[in-house]
Order: C-alpha cells, then structure tokens, then sequence
C-alpha cells in the first residue's frame, strides 16, 4: 500500500479551489451562488475526530502489545489495513472538498460586507479548516499503522520497479 503524498493532496486541493473559484464566478454572473451548507465542516470534523479516534486506539493497543502487558488485545492486520485505507479515501476526498470550498470563500472575500455572503465565507473557512483536520488526521493513521521497518523504497524491487 503507497503513502499518501502531500503533494498529490496539495495538487487536488489547488486544482478544486480553481475550478471552483472560476464556476463561483459564473455562476454568480448567471444567478444567484449556492449557498454553502453548515453541514460541511461538521461531518469533516467529525470524520478527522473518528479518523483521531482511531489512531489513538490503535497506538495504544500497539503500545500494550510491544510492552506485552497482561490481556493485552492485538491489533489484527486486516483491521489495521481497512484503517488505513478509509484515512487514505477520507484525506482524498477532504483535499477536494476542502478546495472546493476554498475556491468558493476565496471568490466569496470581494463582498464580505453583505451579511449572508460574510457567513457562507465563514462556513466555507471553516471547511478548509476541518478538511485540514482530515488530512492530519489521516496522516496520523497511517503513521501509527505502519510497519517499524516499512519505507517508500522497500515497495521497489531492482531496477526501481514495484514487486508484485
């Protein structure tokens, strides 16, 4: 299983607030912009708070099995594996999300003196915040689950391919 890349997140981010900043233009030159829902930044939060959740459990029940403390409960790989990879597609789809909502707040910053704009900029600030949560979040997770002796090299077999 590949990291995630910071760049690859960094990428999506800028990528979706663009394409964002530019149909908030639009769209705002047709009609009237969608409003951004309070439930945004919400269930980001409560995704990076599950994400951290699961971390911290997962680093102590490690921490209580390398100690090898009485009735301590392993961690299963699969488990761990499931774990890591729901972080991975939540961080993915928190940069896009993030960004959307970036682009969305950046556009929203030419006209914070009428009220309902200045909340949706404050909602959408607050996406960008918690998508950021997320990404930590899931960075955290795959800290905590990977392997004392796993690297991004070890993935490449010679000559730089990857072993199957």
């Amino acid at each position: 299983m590949k990291q995630l890349r910071l760049k690859v997140l960094a990428g999506l981010f800028l990528v979706a607030g663009v394409l964002s900043w530019g149909a908030a233009r639009l769209w705002d030159s047709v009609g009237t912009l969608p409003s951004v829902p309070l439930a945004a930044p919400v269930v980001l939060a409560v995704i990076a708070v599950v994400l951290t959740a699961t971390a911290l459990s997962i680093r102590a029940r490690l921490r209580a099995q390398r100690e090898r403390r009485p009735g301590a409960k392993g961690v299963e790989p699969l488990m761990a594996a499931r774990a890591v990879v729901f972080g991975q597609a939540s961080a993915l789809v928190a940069a896009l999300v993030a960004g959307l909502y970036g682009g969305v707040g950046v556009f929203l910053l030419g006209s914070l003196d009428v009220p309902a704009r200045r909340d949706q900029a404050l909602y959408a600030a607050a996406s960008v915040v918690a998508g950021a949560a997320v990404i930590a979040a899931a960075l955290f997770l795959e800290r905590v689950c990977k392997l004392p002796g796993d690297s991004d090299d070890d993935d490449k077999g010679p000559g730089g391919t990857a072993r199957t």
